[in-house]
Formats: structure tokens, sequence, C-alpha cells
């Protein structure tokens, strides 16, 4: 098995003693610290560019693990208890195939790639999670924050939208960690399929009318200079930033529209599939329409231990094709595509040899990840898993890869450097080099 190293420490400025070792190393050879300044600055200008492209994330998470095997990685030449019950199709990438439960996928292979070669060390849902969603182990004393939560706090909120919202319930791993709740995700709540979905948090109560939610933040406002006077600073600040995002959300018209389902097309509804998860993909598009700049579509169900098989095939991997396949297609016809990076993923793949009550359980060997549109290229496979899909064969992508990845994508600095609440300096991410054949 292909393991994660250590990283390299750091000290408070981010240079680990290996890089002065370099530093040093580089004048014997005509490369002074200056030059080596220079190039710093030209990498962070670059970054700095990157940064100012606004690129939008919908993330389809998969929670419980689902079977790489039995959907983006088939092996339909392994033996029986491998390969498992279903078969593979062929997709529009020419020689790729994937699992024949997702013919819509297949067709729309030129507007993602897989990431075959993807490995975990960690088999656990709660620990493997967290490394999934934020590039960091699991540790015990301290909560990393996950793409979203950092991407909300570097780009900030756009049209009275919360720029990181969840949907469908907050997994393990999808917080903001040592950053503090403000920067957590806005969870939407209820069934995006249902009938009389609404919003709380955007809909006021029947009771309660605008006149009255401003004498309220009137009366709110002078309690809060009362009470700076005498208390801590910080907590009220982080008390004010929620009172401020909730009244934008109730105020915004744009905010209104954005939750409305039913504003769309009955056909385009029906296209997503009328279930919670086909209506998610359906309310995360009008998300980013709207002004959100990361939205996570969580979908549990994928702990296959016992009827994999025929749970995949029930309902998790229809709802999946459909509403995963209409996705890409609307932000395509709509001139989304090109600025959404769209990425499906769950936190481990699952064990090759199928166990004897039709199951798969975890497996931390080998997983796919798949992801296409803003800057990624796609129509691609990158790497390739062994003959029954147990280990990367070939191009190996660890999961700090895979989040490095995801940073260079969005424009944001690895580098960077956040204050934990006892002013410990932490890098956005310690390790991890991109896949550099998704870019061009």
């Amino acid at each position: 098995m292909f393991e994660l190293g250590m990283g390299s420490r750091r000290n408070c400025e981010g240079m680990t003693r290996r890089d002065a070792l370099k530093v040093g190393a580089l004048g014997l050879f005509g490369l002074s610290l200056p030059a080596v300044l220079q190039r710093r600055a030209l990498a962070a200008q670059a970054r700095s560019a990157a940064a100012d492209k606004d690129v939008n994330v919908i993330l389809i998470w998969l929670d419980g693990g689902p079977s790489h095997i039995d959907m983006f990685d088939p092996k339909p030449e392994a033996p029986a208890e491998i390969r498992g019950e279903f078969g593979a199709v062929e997709t529009s990438l020419k020689g790729v195939r994937i699992s024949d439960q997702l013919p819509r996928l297949a067709k729309q292979m030129d507007k993602y790639s897989i990431l075959r070669g993807t490995y975990t060390p960690d088999a656990g849902h709660g620990t493997g999670n967290n490394l999934l969603q934020t590039g960091y182990r699991f540790n015990p004393v301290m909560t990393y924050p996950c793409y979203g939560s950092v991407y909300g706090r570097e780009k900030g909120p756009r049209n009275g939208l919360p720029p990181y919202a969840m949907i469908g319930g907050i997994p393990a791993g999808a917080t903001a960690g040592y950053m503090g709740a403000t920067y957590n995700p806005f969870n939407v709540g209820g069934d995006p399929n249902a009938e009389n979905f609404s919003v709380k948090d955007v809909s006021l109560p029947g009771s309660v009318n605008m006149d009255r939610v401003a004498r309220r933040r009137e009366v709110l406002a002078a309690v809060d200079q009362f009470q700076r006077q005498a208390e801590a600073q910080q907590p009220l600040l982080a008390t004010d930033q929620f009172y401020a995002k909730a009244y934008d959300l109730v105020t915004s018209p744009v905010a209104k529209k954005a939750f409305d389902m039913k504003q769309e097309d009955a056909k385009l509804r029906d296209t997503y599939g009328r279930n919670p998860f086909g209506q998610g993909c359906l309310l995360a598009r009008r998300l980013i329409e709207g002004g959100v700049r990361f939205v996570t579509i969580n979908r549990g169900g994928w702990d296959t231990h016992t009827a994999n098989f025929a749970t995949l095939k029930g309902s998790r991997l229809p709802e999946l094709d459909q509403g995963y396949a209409a996705l890409l297609q609307d932000l395509s016809d709509r001139g989304l595509l090109a600025s959404t990076l769209v990425i499906c993923m769950g936190e481990f793949g699952r064990t090759p040899k199928v166990n004897s009550s039709a199951g798969r359980d975890h497996w931390a060997g080998s997983c796919s990840i798949t992801l296409g549109g803003g800057p990624i290229k796609t129509g691609m496979v990158i790497g390739e898993s062994d003959a029954n899909a147990e280990q990367p064969a070939q191009r190996p992508v660890s999961i700090p890869d895979f989040a490095a990845t995801v940073y260079k994508a969005l424009g944001v600095n690895p580098d960077a450097m956040y204050m934990t609440p006892d002013n410990r300096p932490v890098r956005v991410l310690e390790e991890g080099h991109p896949v550099d054949e998704l870019f061009a």
C-alpha cells in the first residue's frame, strides 16, 4: 500500500529546515538568496492572479464510502468474487469504461475526469471524512477547516448569500474547525424535493414582518453596544456576524429567489430526478447562480457492508447517475461549467472482494474521485489501480495531493497561514502536490 508521508515541519514563517538548507546550497550554483526571494514573489503574484478568478464549487459528497469498483473503476475481467454483479459500459472517451449502472454519466465523460490512482491511509468514517475534506489527517486536539470553509474565508459572501452552503445535513469533517463557527457552512435543511420546501433562515415566521425585524435589530444593536463596554470583544464579534448574515438572508431578494425551487421548469426538475438528491443538485446550481461560492450536496447511504449490489442498483446509483449527469449538462448549457468545479467523492473505497453478506467493507487502498469544470481539464483518466482495484498501479495520488489540486483550482495559496484561537500559526495545507496533468 502507498503510505502518506509525514510531511515537513515548518517554523512560524512557513520555512522548513530543509528549505533553509536548500537556500544555503543554492548560492554555490549561482542562485543567490535575492534570486530565491524573487522567484517566491513571482509565485505569489501568480497565486494572486489565480485568486482573482471566481471559481465556484459543487461537491457531491457520498457519505459512507462509495464502492469504486462498482462505479468509476470497474474490473470486468476480474474473478466473479471481485468484479461483482455489475458490468462495464463504454464512455464517450474511447477506451474508458465505467459501471453499466451509470449510463448517463458514461455519456458525459467529456465533462469530468477520473482519478483512479487515489488512495487513503484512513478507512474510518469520521476520521476518513476529515482527511478527504481537509487534506489533513485527523487530529484529536485540533480540527482543521474543510475546503468550503477556507474558500468562504478567502472570498467572503456575495449577494447577501453565505459563501459556503450545505444541502442534506453537515457530515463529519465539513466544518471550519479552529477557524470558528463564523466560517461553518450554512445548513440549508429540509428536503428540496418536498412540495412545501422552504429554508427557515430565509423565510420569516407568519407572525413577524420586516418592520418588526428592523425594530429587533435596533434593540439588539443597543444591547451589543452596552455589552462591548463590559465584555471581551471576540465572542461579540462572532455574534454580530451571525446576526448580520441572518439579516442579509431574510432581507435579500436574491436569496429568496435562489431557494425558491418552484421557479424551475417542471421538465428540468424531472431531468434531475424527483428525489432529494436530484433536487439537491438542482438547488446547488441555483445557489451557485445566486452567489454562493461553495455548495456541498451530502448524500448518505453508501456504507454497503451488506446487500451492496441491491442497495446500489435500487436507489443510490440511479439517483447519482441522473442527478450528477443532469447537473453537468445544465451547468454546461448555461455557460456555468467553465467557472464551476464539480467534485464527486466519499471518504474511502470498498473492498474489491465481495463478503459473505453480498456486501463490500471499508477499503483504504484505492478509491476513485471525479472532478471537472472550472480550470480542470476533462475527459481524462489519471492513474490506474491494479487488476483487482486493490492498490494504485500507476500515478498514485494521495489525499493531500488531491487537496492541493483543489486549492490550485480555486487560486487559494496552500502556504497561507491562519491563526488558531491560541495564536498558533497553521498552514492552509501542510503537504501535497497538485495533479498538474489536470491543468492546461
